[in-house]
């Protein structure tokens, strides 16, 4: 059974940090470029940061420089670093394939406000 478990979203103020965690089925993570999107109210899913089984990584142009994705493949773990956050970060953030493949995991709710 595929699964995707996103955790570590939460309330931060602009300018703060979080680190958003993600299990996955080792058989999918094994393989797959792994991705982080998020979607914000009102707008449709959109794709965050990427990165091969090599670790090569790929990023919108709103989260350069502010924003890193890492894995840990012994774990099946993808990891989403975000620092300098901005109220337009505010969504939740979901991890799948890139491009996305498997049924979506129920999320985690960023919140960027003051």
């Amino acid at each position: 059974q595929v699964q995707l478990v996103e955790s570590g979203g939460g309330l931060v103020q602009p300018g703060g940090s979080l680190r958003l965690s993600c299990a996955a089925s080792r058989f999918i993570f094994s393989v797959n470029v792994m991705g982080w999107f998020r979607q914000a109210p009102g707008k449709e899913r959109e794709l965050v940061a990427q990165i091969t089984t090599g670790g090569t990584t790929m990023y919108a142009e709103s989260a350069k420089g502010r924003f890193t994705i890492s894995r840990d493949n012994a774990k099946s773990m993808v990891n989403l670093q975000m620092n300098s956050l901005k109220p337009e970060d505010t969504a939740v953030y979901y991890c799948n394939t890139a491009p996305y493949a498997y049924q979506w995991g129920k999320g985690t709710l960023v919140t960027v406000s003051s």
